[in-house]
């Protein structure tokens, strides 16, 4: 009799559930719809009781009543009187919460295209082969629409259910100009009743996507790219008739007032987002990369809301020594602190949303540990609800539990960031969706109680069948194997049918879900009844983890990165006292002197200088020079190259990397300033940055201010790439090479004039004219011409450096450095009539054809000639040892000491033009200097202190000791993995790794070995 009477019980819960179901699902009808039946007037009018009620973030009542109609929210009220109408769902003990918002998402959109063809894969392609009337480059795809686009999907919208998101923000992830994205609820239904918003933002990225065209390949093109867009969208559309058609360049006009959404992959591309986006006053809201922590002061000073991923990274794979030095200080490091990457935004008054963007199943796990590691819990809720519905305007009717909006909710059986906490239910728009399969039961361990006796069972489920076993029991003494007990059970329509065979008797048991738990009648083998609970202990859930352990974890280092720092250098006010000082003034060298350095200026230079209160450093024996200048160089920089024939409109200083462990290595080896070039796979090259070696810096931090702009441009084997049977690019010959400059600066005093005709109308005729279309590549040859940025050319063959000169004569303007210039020697009296400068390697020669020439005299001949001669590295390893390669013109063409060394130092200030403040000891310069252990031309020479701008940015004794604490700090970290016992390969997928490897850093994977090699050297000093 209790069986039937319990299926019967079991059977009419379900057939609530889908019979309101149902009723819920008829008044999301579209009233334009043709009825196929009769009409279902039913209102879906409920009453929720006896939960507590999170109205909204911060606003908690207990034992509420939520009244919700037609899909929205009626009224929240206290009292137990149900209105007429209303259905009572008694939900005492639960809990009642906002439906989330996830504001970060690709459901519904089409799957994606393979990325377009780089640089290394397949041949060039130049133009555009969509043969649409949309923008001419591939990546600008301005004109897509997410909600045309968007079509749902269960699947997709059962997992964003699943982790409570009633309403997400989908966008199409493909290009640098995205187009809109689409606000959807997360029913699964017809589109036309999920879009809640069809244009809700736009997006933005610094990544190409599926687009062919081989420009851009590189951020720095990208960048440009942008740039160039924004200019020709308020040009094209400023135009009645448009001059063409151009739907991408239409939709950029018309969506410019909706929210912008820029995809950055670290701090430092978020920075680089907030620079464009002032450049034409647009706020974006920036997708950031998790470790926002690591320079918390930087990104709060772009005003930006962040949109936040709890995808932490793995913990790496450390248990085999011999591979444990691939993994990167920065790696451990980041693995610990990404989780209270959400805390520190809040406390530093960062507002952010929260997506679920690559955290897949972890989403739960990973939240709740960032609310362990000190997020508030009302600072989460309110960046997966208020937060991304006020970001997107809908705030009056999504993001809380209030009159009028949409009866979107999630029921919990406890506090919502509770460890133990089990979404049960996702409503949206008044529609109910199980989370927890109250007609499934959860596989794991379990303990069977059956009157007095408990039984520990293990419950498993595989191919649609459950089987269960009865466990080892645990007497006083030891376990006692039941090797006669067997368990038979199945579970339909909420109801559980359990068998417990034991020595021929079977106990009979059915009952019902009360939570995670069952509870039931039980039928003894004699006929007897009573009560049964089944109680989960322990979950067999493949996706669910042990929860991690929060301790306090290690300090911010700046830069982050081994050999960084807990804080960031000060401005030392220092006395070097009787030291050997090289001037590179006419007072030449100074024995037993002193320098002052105060307020980041060398102060004084003298004998017996008051020390005040300076910290004094005793410079007995010791040598003081100005700080190495590197004319040409690529370190620190996450692209080198992109590769149209004129790049002139892209940038280095967007793609510069503070924190480039190279940078570190160059102070040590006594850098402090240097010009980050282009490379030379294009005639004319990208605009340089000129950067002192203020490592750990930002990347504008690292500019040099007030600095006169330089531009790369490129002759010779390199440009004409006609040995290279992919491309089809413009020039193929040293001719073409040639044209390519005469053509470009043509177009530019075409260009010029066109502009200053515009400009010299009236303001009536200005009215009834087009304003010129603004050209960055345009603008840049214009700067050349007019002296207002000027050119360091790579180069090698004598010929072409005179074509070069000649054509810059041709146009009324010089040449400022020849780099590379192998073959300056054969033309450096042309050199020094012409006026241009001479940047060279000491001793490099034969590793091209174009290089046969090469002679180590070079740099000795060109200074007799009268050309400002430097010596250069182009190479990141060398650069810390340009004191020597400046030495060996003292070798190779008799030259003084101090000659050679103004070829590190002074010369190379004089061709960047910044001799007024760097490249000699002087009162008032800079304090760019570096103390060394010896004569500094000397390969047993080390530099013991380098300053920049009167900060110790290295100190060989600090480093020595640190090394020490490297190693430490790792053992520290690695230990803690292995005593976590789950270390995990690391794929090196984007997917929860935080910062993924950037693909246009060629050395990246070196770079993961050197601070375990550093960490090692101090076995060998």
């Amino acid at each position: 009799m209790i069986k039937p009477l319990v299926r019967a019980f079991g059977c009419a819960i379900y057939l609530f559930f889908m019979t309101t179901s149902a009723l819920f699902a008829a008044t999301t009808t579209m009233e334009t719809a043709v009825v196929n039946g009769i009409a279902d007037d039913r209102s879906g009018a409920i009453a929720f009781t006896g939960a507590v009620l999170v109205v909204a973030p911060g606003d908690e009542r207990d034992d509420a009543m939520l009244l919700i109609r037609d899909g929205k929210i009626e009224a929240v009220t206290t009292g137990s009187d149900i209105p007429s109408g209303y259905r009572k769902i008694d939900l005492k003990g639960r809990y009642i919460y906002p439906g989330l918002i996830d504001f970060y998402s690709h459901y519904g959109m089409p799957k994606q295209k393979p990325l377009g063809s780089s640089r290394f894969r397949g041949p060039e392609v130049l133009d555009s082969t969509s043969y649409t009337a949309n923008n001419a480059s591939e990546s600008i795809k301005s004109h897509i629409d997410a909600a045309d686009l968007f079509t749902n999907d269960d699947e997709q919208a059962a997992k964003y259910r699943k982790r409570g998101f009633s309403t997400v923000v989908s966008f199409n992830p493909d290009g640098i100009a995205r187009g809109t994205s689409v606000a959807v609820l997360t029913d699964g239904g017809l589109p036309n009743l999920s879009v809640v918003r069809e244009h809700a933002t736009t997006h933005y990225s610094f990544e190409k996507g599926s687009a062919r065209q081989f420009f851009p390949v590189s951020r720095m093109g990208v960048v440009a790219l942008l740039r160039q867009t924004y200019m020709d969208a308020d040009w094209f559309t400023a135009q009645n008739p448009r001059p063409f058609t151009d739907l991408s360049l239409e939709a950029w006009h018309e969506n410019r007032t909706l929210p912008k959404v820029m995809s950055a992959f670290d701090w430092k591309t978020t920075l680089l987002a907030d620079k464009v986006g002032d450049e034409f006053g647009d706020q974006y809201i920036i997708k950031g990369g998790g470790d926002e922590y690591q320079r918390l002061d930087a990104v709060k000073a772009t005003n930006a809301t962040m949109i936040i991923s709890v995808a932490f990274p793995e913990a790496p794979d450390v248990s085999d020594p011999f591979t444990v030095g691939r993994v990167s200080l920065q790696q451990l490091k980041h693995w610990e602190l990404a989780p209270y990457n959400l805390a520190r935004l809040e406390s530093a008054g960062i507002p952010f949303v929260i997506t679920s963007a690559d955290a897949g199943k972890k989403f739960w796990k990973h939240l709740r540990l960032a609310v362990k590691s000190g997020l508030s819990q009302e600072a989460a809720l309110a960046a997966l609800t208020t937060t991304p519905a006020k970001l997107m305007g809908e705030e009056a009717r999504l993001g809380s539990l209030a009159p009028g909006k949409f009866a979107n909710m999630i029921i919990t059986d406890k506090p919502l960031f509770d460890e133990e906490a089990r979404l049960l239910q996702t409503w949206v728009k008044g529609q109910r969706f199980d989370i927890v399969d109250s007609t499934r039961l959860e596989p794991g361990e379990y303990e069977l109680n059956i009157q007095d006796q408990t039984w520990p069972i293990k419950i498993e489920f595989a191919k649609a069948k459950y089987s269960g076993k009865v466990l080892p029991v645990k007497g006083p003494e030891e376990a006692v194997e039941s090797a006669e007990a067997k368990l038979e059970l199945s579970v339909e329509n909420n109801y559980l049918n359990l068998k417990l065979r034991e020595g021929g008797q079977v106990t009979r048991l059915a009952g019902w879900p009360d939570g995670s738990n069952w509870q039931g009648e039980a039928v003894h083998p004699d006929g007897s009844l009573g009560q049964f609970t089944l109680k989960q202990v322990a979950s067999g859930s493949a996706d669910e983890e042990e929860a991690d352990e929060v301790v306090e974890p290690g300090s911010v280092i700046y830069p982050f990165v081994a050999h960084g720092a807990k804080l960031p250098p000060n401005e030392a006010h220092l006395l070097i006292r009787g030291a050997t000082v090289w001037t590179n003034e006419v007072d030449g060298i100074l024995i037993d002197t002193d320098v002052l350095i105060r307020n980041g200026k060398i102060q004084k230079v003298g004998k017996n200088i008051a020390v005040g209160k300076a910290r004094v450093v005793d410079g007995a024996g010791l040598h003081v020079t100005a700080g190495i200048i590197d004319e040409h160089s690529h370190i620190g920089l996450d692209a080198i190259n992109e590769f149209s024939t004129n790049s002139s409109m892209v940038r280095m200083a967007d793609v510069i990397d503070p924190e480039d462990i190279g940078i570190y290595r160059n102070l040590s080896g006594g850098v402090t300033a240097s010009q980050l070039l282009h490379g030379s796979a294009n005639p004319i090259g990208g605009q340089s940055a000129l950067v002192k070696m203020r490592w750990g810096e930002t990347p504008t931090g690292m500019l040099i201010k007030n600095a006169d702009p330089f531009i790369k441009f490129a002759l010779g084997e390199n440009v004409k790439r006609s040995t290279n049977a992919q491309s089809i690019r413009y020039p193929q010959s040293r001719m073409g090479v040639e044209q390519v400059f005469v053509n470009a600066f043509n177009e530019a005093r075409r260009y010029e004039a066109e502009r200053l005709a515009y400009e010299a109308l009236s303001g009536r005729a200005k009215r009834g004219s087009v304003k010129p279309r603004r050209d960055l590549r345009m603008d840049t040859m214009v700067e050349v011409l007019n002296g207002k940025r000027f050119v360091t050319s790579h180069s090698y063959v004598q010929s072409e450096i005179n074509m070069l000169m000649h054509v810059a004569e041709q146009f009324d303007f010089r040449i400022n450095t020849f780099t590379h210039i192998l073959e300056g020697y054969k033309v450096a009296d042309k050199m020094a009539a012409h006026g241009v400068g001479g940047s060279t390697f000491s001793d490099w020669w034969a590793y091209k054809w174009e290089v046969r020439y090469a002679i180590p005299y070079n740099a000795a001949l060109m200074n007799l000639a009268g050309v400002t001669t430097a010596i250069n590295s182009d190479d990141a390893e060398m650069s810390r040892r340009l004191n020597h390669e400046a030495a060996k013109s003292i070798r190779y063409g008799g030259m003084g000491e101090e000659e050679a060394l103004k070829m590190v130092t002074l010369n190379p200030a004089k061709l960047l033009h910044l001799d007024d403040r760097m490249g000699s000891i002087k009162a008032g310069k800079d304090a760019d200097i570096v103390l060394w252990s010896d004569h500094p031309l000397s390969v047993y020479s080390k530099s013991l202190m380098t300053l920049v701008d009167g900060k110790v940015y290295f100190d060989r004794a600090e480093d020595l000791a640190l090394r020490v604490e490297i190693a430490a700090e790792r053992n520290r970290l690695i230990q803690k993995i292995l005593n976590r016992g789950k270390a995990s390969k690391e794929k090196g997928s984007a997917e929860g790794s935080g910062a993924p490897p950037n693909p246009e850093k060629l050395d990246y994977h070196h770079d993961l070995l050197d601070e375990q090699r550093a960490a090692l050297e101090m076995s060998y000093e």
